[in-house]
């Protein structure tokens, strides 16, 4: 391995205490050296996602946090809500690493051909433990970014894109027509919008605010419903009825909003019925839950017939269905459109120590829209 390279770096930890406090750290590690089919990847940017939070922060009350150590070594403690020990007793005393995907060069590999390959490249990762300046990770993971293409612009090629093209996949598999997304408005919701586009899906997207809207129509959207707006389940079952759209994905979790979704589900597909059935309509409505922007309870009113299903819905189990051709041609799809179909957009540039400051905390951890967050390993503070 190049002896120029540092013997230690920094990494982000997050500890969760048996008395029920988080505590959030840099921690200095070694820089491993790769075995055989390994790279070393020098991460120069990983994004915060929504589901990187969960293991960060592990549903810790933010506003508890008090902060300490140095401004280069930050160290933040903040509490559990009451009860929540119970439910990760697994990983208390634990110290875990945090960032599912990122990107960065590759300065060193191990001795099979795959390996020496990727040695100076941009490569793409989701590995996890990519909050860190240095990490050690096996080269068939890695997707060499096209030439010209920097690490900011591949850091999220991982976790929005796949999952856009997995709802279009899904949808397929299952015989729908057209889909629904709430939380439309965020990064991969406008992923979505562009990748129907493309693939002439129909898409209804469910947003909160008049802005969101106009920024969806802007860059193509047809069907855009405003959850705030007095005409909301009006809007919605029109919307409904233009695509029969039957399949819901979910990025909210809690609330009303699924079961308003299958009502108006229902409520588009009796439009044409000219037989009443107790029982309502035949058409199968299925809502996948696949985020939790929303802690609380989901609440069903069921107005919407027998024929519907409520699941939840993983990336990683959708790509554990798929063989290893098939996840790979995805990926150099996502490779081939990530300065198009799948740009990211960021907010705000953080190094590591930058990252367990106050006011970046309370930023990412209220999961906005519009407010996504980028960290940046080997940035000098």
């Amino acid at each position: 391995m190049d002896s120029s390279l540092p013997a230690q770096g920094l990494e982000l930890r997050s500890l969760l205490n048996g008395d029920g406090t988080l505590e959030l750290s840099l921690s200095e590690v070694p820089i491993p050296t790769p075995r055989e089919n390994q790279v070393l990847l020098r991460v120069e940017a990983s994004p915060v996602n929504p589901s990187d939070l969960g293991l960060l922060l592990a549903g810790a009350d933010v506003s508890t946090a008090s902060f300490g150590g140095t401004v280069e070594r930050p160290i933040v403690t903040m509490a559990l809500p009451d009860g929540a020990l119970r439910r990760m007793t697994a990983r208390v005393g634990t110290s875990m690493a945090v960032g599912n995907e990122g990107a960065g060069t590759v300065v060193a590999g191990g001795d099979s051909p795959l390996a020496q390959s990727l040695i100076g490249k941009t490569v793409s990762a989701a590995g996890g433990s990519m909050y860190s300046q240095y990490r050690a990770i096996d080269a068939a993971a890695c997707l060499a970014l096209p030439d010209g293409t920097s690490a900011r612009e591949g850091a999220s090629s991982f976790v929005n894109p796949l999952t856009a093209l997995g709802m279009v996949a899904t949808m397929r598999r299952e015989g729908h027509t057209g889909l629904v997304h709430t939380a439309a408005a965020s990064n991969l919701g406008q992923m979505l919008v562009k990748l129907c586009v493309e693939e002439q899906v129909p898409l209804v997207n469910i947003v909160r605010k008049s802005e969101q809207a106009e920024l969806l129509r802007s860059i193509g959207a047809a069907y855009v419903c405003n959850s705030s707006s007095p005409s909301f389940m009006s809007d919605l079952i029109d919307a409904l009825q233009l695509t029969g759209a039957t399949l819901l994905f979910d990025a909210i979790g809690g609330g009303r909003l699924v079961s308003q979704t299958l009502t108006a589900m229902e409520a588009a597909a009796s439009a044409s019925s000219t037989q009443y059935s107790r029982y309502g309509s035949t058409t199968h409505k299925q809502a996948y839950i696949y985020g939790g922007l929303d802690p609380s309870p989901t609440v069903l009113t069921r107005s919407f017939g027998f024929a519907w299903s409520l699941g939840g819905w993983l990336l990683n189990s959708f790509l554990q269905s798929l063989d290893a051709v098939s996840v790979q041609e995805l990926r150099e799809r996502v490779a081939a459109g990530l300065t198009t179909t799948f740009l990211s957009h960021y907010t705000q540039e953080v190094s590591l120590a930058q990252a367990l400051q106050p006011e970046a905390i309370t930023a990412y951890s209220k999961q906005a829209t519009g407010e996504k967050y980028l960290i940046t390993p080997n940035q000098a503070r």
